[in-house]
């Protein structure tokens, strides 16, 4: 059966050859190109499938394992594995890359077989990302699939996509540079890459805050944290709707899982030591970049803004834990607040993507994201209307869709932890509905301002395929969130045990 197979490597390397293919047979046929990618992309997250079906949610250990030698002198391994943490990330990667093939069909019209390869060679990356477990092999794959969204932005971005390009390869690098120095600094520790065993490392207070420091360099640009979030609307306002669905729903991702994977099991008396000082970049995230989405007249933007505000949950979720575990009636509070964690990541990416594929839908018929452009669309697109509604009050975290069971799970482990922490995130609530809700009075509703938006046409059958399947997922995930809680279970309570054993 599959699930025998090297499914991890199959899922790496697959789509990068895809994207080769593509390349080599497609090059001067835009159609053959975007076959060739939509059957490879469709493939690829079928065969995903098996991780989910095949996952032993009772175990918190890697499953799915592939280990062999790759440079045996420096004890570099080629490694792969994933758990209840990597591989809902794997699913959405795998998901999402097939919703992008789709939305840049008719769109794309110059170099679509580039176009699609860049993105099949990233998926390739992005998955070796999660299930590297050489700290070497995730360096490779964390920092290889900058080159493929870098060309992206730069070759298919709008009239600014130099300097977006340039300021989002800087940050991103920059950062990455000191989480190289801890990874080599541990291999002289350790004497192995191995990501499992500098788990094990027996380091002294001075050793686990440098490190952390320099891993929170590398994964707060990435997820973005306030301050190092400015590349971040820069990057979406001139990237081709694909590229902003692929930054939002997966690549922000990659800084809150490496803090999972690296900060919290490696440094967690660091972490507890710098609780409070997290905790305070997530509420200034979470809150004070809610407002600055609150002025923004750029769709775009908006939604970018609002992307870092609910990434604020994700950090907040992680460091209330250290003073959930301080507090004798934080029972059981750590491990909610780590799952809501998860739960938001992957809702996000859902959510985020949903809201960029919608705004890349009314830009592709009347060529602006200013809200002032539009009004009224309802009247001449009201299928569409249903679903950006739908998304806006995911985004809003409306019960009964993904949006609100992440954030309500890290607002209720964070009661636990202090109650004014707790309230102050819970604002976001507030300051989410002002922002999404104002977007949606003058983009959907009113009369019509502007006679080009009359002539809009509604969703055609391939627009429907893309709205329709990202529906299923925020409202199937905001009712019954419990298979996704149940795969991260396991994985969650090892993480929470060994941070509690590891406290000095």
């Amino acid at each position: 059966m599959l699930a025998n197979w090297p499914l991890l490597s199959l899922l790496v390397w697959l789509p990068m050859l895809s994207g080769v293919l593509v390349l080599l047979f497609s090059g001067r046929s835009s159609q053959m190109a975007r076959w060739l990618s939509l059957i490879a992309s469709l493939a690829i997250f079928l065969l995903s499938l098996p991780l989910a079906f095949d996952f032993d949610v009772a175990q918190s250990a890697m499953q799915f394992v592939e280990r062999y030698p790759w440079v045996p002198s420096f004890h570099v391994e080629y490694f792969l594995g994933v758990d209840g943490i990597s591989m809902p990330l794997v699913l959405l990667t795998t998901f999402t890359t097939v919703l992008v093939v789709l939305a840049g069909w008719d769109v794309i019209e110059e170099k679509t077989a580039q176009y699609m390869a860049a993105f099949l060679i990233m998926e390739g990356m992005m998955i070796g990302t999660f299930a590297a477990l050489d700290a070497i092999q995730f360096y490779f794959f964390f920092e290889g699939m900058l080159i493929p969204m870098y060309l992206v932005i730069g070759i298919w971005g709008g009239p600014r996509r130099v300097y977006a390009t340039m300021k989002f390869f800087l940050y991103t690098f920059f950062g990455s540079v000191f989480m190289l120095i801890a990874l080599i600094y541990m291999y002289f520790q350790a004497d192995s890459f191995s990501i499992l065993d500098f788990h094990k490392l027996p380091l002294n207070m001075t050793e686990q805050i440098l490190i952390f420091l320099a891993f929170l360099i590398a994964f707060a640009v990435k997820i973005p944290m306030w301050p190092v979030h400015t590349w971040l609307p820069d990057a979406h306002v001139e990237a081709p709707t694909g590229g902003s669905v692929i930054l939002a729903a997966i690549m922000l991702k990659m800084g809150g899982y490496g803090l999972l994977r690296f900060s919290l099991p490696i440094t967690p008396d660091a972490s507890q030591v710098l609780d409070a000082f997290m905790i305070f970049l997530s509420l200034v995230a979470i809150v004070y970049i809610g407002f600055v989405a609150l002025v923004q007249s750029d769709m775009k933007k908006l939604v970018a803004y609002s992307s870092i505000s609910h990434m604020g949950f994700v950090t907040l979720g992680m460091f209330v834990v250290f003073m959930i575990m301080a507090n004798p009636v934080g029972d059981g509070g750590a491990s909610l607040a780590l799952e809501g964690t998860m739960i938001q990541m992957v809702s996000h990416g859902f959510i985020s993507a949903a809201m960029f594929l919608a705004i890349g839908v009314m830009y592709d018929r009347l060529h602006s994201r200013e809200i002032s452009s539009y009004g009224g669309v309802v009247h001449s697109m009201p299928i569409f209307a249903g679903f950006f509604v739908l998304f806006a009050m995911a985004n809003v975290g409306l019960p009964g869709t993904s949006g609100f069971v992440g954030e309500f799970m890290v607002i209720l482990a964070s009661y636990k932890a202090n109650f004014w922490i707790a309230l102050t995130a819970a604002l976001s609530l507030i300051i989410g509905a002002a922002y999404t809700l104002w977007m949606v009075k003058r983009v959907i509703f009113g009369e019509v301002r502007h006679a080009e938006v009359s002539k809009m046409p509604d969703l055609n059958a391939r627009e429907m395929v893309i709205m329709f399947s990202l529906a299923f997922f925020v409202i199937l995930l905001g009712v019954w969130p419990d298979p996704l809680a149940n795969v991260m279970h396991a994985t969650i309570d090892n993480l929470v045990q060994h941070i509690a054993q590891s406290k000095l």
